[in-house]
């Protein structure tokens, strides 16, 4: 079926909490309050103009989602809550464009969060068959089962699977790992501020190879959220469209029966990442050339590796020459993962979808000038979640200009928050919520003191 016209929309505000270890000292409710809160803030909305809301979550009872969004306001609107394992936070993404596109909304909050167990992800429905369990049964066959984390085990495989067939080194892996370590240090959400030696990375402890521990990202617990809105609600607001980034081509895709064609690298949803890629490149009308600026899934350096290759940003099967060139940072042929990607600013599954959006926001705005990629016109999304769901989203800014650089006081001055954002994780005072809480329909009862644990943080 040819895809139907879509209408433009809009990313117009972002906001995330920074990410934490999760040791449960921060709720769910906070972590999705102050999120939402920034992104109305640096929107400079309010709850009232927020037609739906979409909530973003994998670990948590039903209707999590409205427990966070009536702290915003009670205003009755339709709250969706979604989880689609590790891509979960750019599905809500792809649910509010479609939704704003075909006519179904003008303003539209995502707000994704996560309350993590320390360790490796678990299954915690152990009387039912596992939505994966398919997957480890191939991986079974086809590679054996260790005592490692499932996951790891999985991409590990991958990555064994590439160096059998591309030449690729374990040191390889580990520089993708010592680059995002290195590039975490200018973002102030970052779980991880460290930086390592290439030797380093490679004598950490080996969890699965060529994976070591420094190469697999962490649980995290944290909050980011997303204003989407439309071309009708932008033109009401001529003064904020210099800050306005047009999601220009997005696709989510889910598995092709290649996903068990016995290759590890198939196993981990290369061919869905490429469609996506592929549909989403062409709607926005670029090629991988174009791409700036990528913040891709890494929660494995070997994920990294294999999906280098299938968004088209190296020659197939050569990923790995690319990272030898140092062709996947700065001075290189674009950047990867400025962030600090999943590897080292963390990973809490429902919000890092948001969070690489926030990010690549903030570069095409010209506000992440510490970590600024020069002559930025287009950025570069990609987040997966096995079982399957790839979501590839092209940005680019409403003007179609590069993007400039700002100074943080000039963003200061303009900004809601009154700070910059991207470069400084602080909080929001009492009147600044009070401006984006519903005017007439919220309710204390429903904040509790949510804020002022917010503020305690800060």
């Amino acid at each position: 079926m040819a895809p139907k016209p879509r209408a433009p929309v809009y990313v117009l505000g972002v906001g995330m909490t920074k990410f934490i270890k999760p040791r449960g000292k921060v709720d769910y409710t906070e972590l999705g309050f102050e999120a939402g809160v920034k992104a109305m803030l640096d929107a400079q909305v309010s709850y009232d103009d927020v037609d739906h809301g979409v909530a973003c979550y994998c670990y948590g009872d039903s209707t999590c989602g409205q427990r966070v969004f009536y702290q915003f306001g009670m205003t009755g609107i339709p709250i969706y809550n979604v989880n689609n394992n590790c891509s979960t936070g750019s599905t809500g993404l792809a649910m509010g464009r479609d939704l704003i596109s075909y006519g179904g909304a003008d303003c539209i909050l995502v707000v994704g969060f996560e309350k993590m167990m320390p360790g490796s992800l678990q299954n915690f429905f152990t009387d039912r068959e596992n939505p994966i369990g398919t997957s480890g049964k191939m991986m079974a066959v086809t590679r054996g089962v260790a005592k490692a984390p499932g996951a790891a085990q999985m991409f590990g495989n991958a990555g064994r699977e590439y160096m059998e067939k591309y030449g690729a080194k374990p040191e390889d892996f580990a520089e993708i790992a010592r680059i995002n370590h290195a590039h975490s240090v200018k973002n102030p959400y970052s779980q991880f501020h460290d930086v390592y030696t290439l030797d380093q990375i490679m004598a950490s402890p080996t969890i699965h190879e060529p994976l070591t521990k420094l190469q697999c990202c962490p649980t995290s617990d944290g909050g980011a959220a997303a204003v989407l809105v439309s071309q009708a609600f932008l033109d009401a607001r001529p003064h904020l469209k210099d800050q306005a980034v047009l999601i220009a081509g997005q696709c989510l895709a889910t598995d092709q029966p290649s996903l068990f064609s016995r290759s590890a690298i198939d196993l981990m949803g290369r061919d869905m990442t490429i469609n996506a890629c592929q549909t989403a490149m062409k709607e926005a009308g670029v090629t991988p050339k174009d791409i700036a600026v990528c913040e891709l899934h890494d929660c494995f350096s070997a994920n990294e590796m294999i999906v280098i290759d299938a968004l088209g940003l190296s020659e197939p099967g050569k990923a790995h020459e690319m990272v030898r060139k140092g062709d996947i940072t700065y001075g290189g042929k674009l950047v990867i993962n400025p962030s600090g990607g999943l590897i080292s600013k963390g990973h809490p599954l429902g919000a890092t979808g948001i969070a690489q959006c926030a990010e690549l926001v903030w570069h095409l705005r010209g506000w992440a000038n510490n970590r600024n990629v020069p002559k930025t016109k287009w950025a570069l999304q990609h987040n997966l979640g096995l079982g399957g769901a790839a979501v590839v989203t092209v940005y680019r800014r409403a003007d179609g200009k590069e993007a400039p650089v700002v100074d943080s006081a000039v963003v200061g001055k303009v900004n809601g928050l009154g700070y910059n954002p991207a470069v400084e994780a602080k909080g929001f005072t009492t009147e600044q919520v009070k401006k984006v809480r519903s005017k007439e329909k919220a309710s204390e009862w429903a904040l509790q003191d949510t804020l002022e644990k917010v503020e305690a943080r800060f």
